[in-house]
């Protein structure tokens, strides 16, 4: 989970998933887009999508942040 307030992360606003293994190689990261689904397996993006996911990553809250975060806004609302 990725708070709402976090800045950095434009562009990462539609489903991304990557695939990878043991081979390298045969990665591929899939994103949903306005326009359909883009399977997406050069090395240049491939890089592109490894970095935002490395950044998503380091962002995101651990569990018990997460649930406090849920449990906040359930309160709010």
């Amino acid at each position: 989970m990725i708070p709402f307030d976090l800045d950095g992360f434009a562009g990462a606003w539609n489903t991304m998933m990557l695939a990878g293994g043991a081979v390298p190689k045969l990665d591929t990261a899939v994103r949903d887009t306005p326009h359909g689904t883009a399977f997406i397996d050069s090395e240049a993006q491939l890089g592109a999508s490894r970095t935002l996911f490395r950044k998503m990553e380091a962002a995101s809250l651990d569990l018990q942040r997460s649930r406090d975060f849920i449990h906040r806004l359930a309160k709010e609302l």
